[in-house]
């Protein structure tokens, strides 16, 4: 697992980089293509628009004339040219029916100007042509300008003619106008990349999570092997004691030995009981028995059940009652448990001079218990995780505390299912603090 899971990686990674590359080099060449095309299209419509001038201009005779004050006329008098003949809204409209004959250019927006060769390199200045005109033939890069000659019978589009008058048509926003045209095809494909990377993260995310259970995994089955061969391998002595014929003449020691099988049975059934209890919690099956109790009570017995492993680590237990409003609705099996429970893991993970602090106080509406210990406490990954089910802080032997790693689970589900909280707080070498919140209820008024 730990060599397949970098090179799943990286080769999924590598997948992604090449697919979103190849997929820009399409967008990018589909943009040209487009570009290419519409070019063309409006090549043929200004050489359709410049035919049409030739031929209307053709039709009309010299005294036939548009005589206005049109910005389209020339500064300079040309005999039998378009300018003379026809007016800007007459060339508008060849123009207009040119780019109707296309349905997708219908609505295309352009500028135009009929100008003599002489004024080529003048046009912009010139006040012939509209500011509009002016401003897009300056911007090149996203305007496309096309000239048609309007001189010779079969026209030619070029950039640079020598004929005495030509059709200048200048359609601005082209490429703004291929990305309006495109952009369904720009927002899938931006849309699926980022289906594609998110399904690749949650696939990392969940290939981590699956790496970390299968090493929790292992450390629950070597926990539970070492948990019950110790008190296998006990009972298996003392079950080869009872056949020796001194202890079976001695009833003394056949009562010890008996002792300690049953000790050690009882040890294995509590075992047994904490891992089907995980298993209940897991499927959400575990129902609470809640009754009104005075949560002193309930933690004094928790307490009673500590003082003995606490006095065999020579350690100190203080219990300090603040809180004046002890009632809360709970269940006395589970409440007891998981306070027992606190108390257990201080005791496990002690050092020297072991001090275990725990008080109760009212917070609001809430009935505060605050364990505190002066342990070998967490550093931030182990504080983040302590709550989860199997996972046990290691402390160098995976054997040296005893346990499932489910204590800190129940303890978590338990406060949850009394709509409770509870947080966590430890600094590594200094100790660690609990404190749980529970929902109380009203003390009972007073009858006189």
């Amino acid at each position: 697992m730990k060599k397949i899971f970098p090179i799943i990686t990286i080769l999924i990674f590598l997948s992604l980089v090449g697919l979103i590359f190849f997929q820009f080099l399409w967008i990018k060449q589909s943009l040209k293509d487009k570009e290419y095309q519409l070019e063309q299209h409006l090549i043929i419509i200004t050489a359709a628009a410049g035919n049409d001038l030739i031929e209307q201009k053709g039709n009309l005779s010299p005294f036939n004339t548009k005589k206005s004050n049109d910005a389209l006329s020339p500064l300079n008098v040309f005999p039998l040219t378009i300018t003379h003949k026809l007016s800007r809204d007459e060339i508008r409209a060849t123009i207009k029916n040119a780019f109707n004959k296309h349905d997708d250019l219908k609505n295309i927006l352009f500028e135009f100007a009929v100008t003599p060769t002489s004024m080529i390199g003048e046009q912009v200045q010139s006040e012939r042509f509209s500011q509009v005109y002016q401003e897009a033939i300056k911007d090149t890069n996203n305007n496309k300008i096309l000239v048609y000659s309007l001189e010779s019978p079969s026209g030619s589009i070029s950039e640079g003619v020598s004929q005495e008058e030509l059709l200048v048509v200048v359609v601005p926003g082209i490429k703004n106008m291929i990305l309006n045209q495109l952009w369904w095809m720009i927002a899938s494909s931006i849309l699926f990349t980022v289906l594609i990377l998110s399904a690749f993260f949650i696939t990392l995310r969940a290939l981590l999570k699956q790496k970390k259970l299968s090493e929790i995994k292992s450390d629950f089955i070597n926990n539970m092997t070492h948990e019950f061969k110790t008190p296998l391998a006990t009972i298996s002595l003392a079950v080869d004691a009872l056949k020796n014929e001194k202890v079976v003449n001695d009833k003394a020691k056949m009562e010890y030995f008996s002792g300690i099988i049953k000790e050690e049975n009882k040890r294995m059934n509590k075992q047994v009981e904490t891992i089907l209890q995980a298993a209940m919690l897991d499927k959400q099956q575990i129902q609470l028995n809640l009754k009104t109790f005075h949560a002193h009570d309930l933690i004094n017995t928790a307490v009673n059940n500590m003082k003995l492993p606490v006095e065999e680590k020579q350690g100190k237990l203080e219990v300090n009652f603040e809180a004046t409003n002890d009632l809360i609705c709970a269940d006395e099996v589970h409440f007891t448990n998981l306070v027992n429970n606190l108390l257990d893991n201080a005791v496990k993970y002690s050092k020297d001079n072991l001090v275990i602090r725990l008080c109760t106080m009212n917070a609001g509406n809430h009935f505060r218990i605050r364990i505190e210990d002066n342990g070998i406490g967490m550093n931030k990954e182990t504080l983040h995780r302590i709550f989860e089910k199997f996972y046990r802080a290691h402390t160098g032997n995976i054997h040296n505390v005893k346990g499932f790693g489910l204590g800190l689970s129940y303890v978590k589900t338990i406060v949850s299912a009394h709509h409770g909280k509870i947080k966590a707080e430890s600094t590594l070498g200094r100790g660690s603090c609990f404190t749980i919140d529970m929902p109380q209820k009203n003390a009972p008024a007073v009858v006189e």
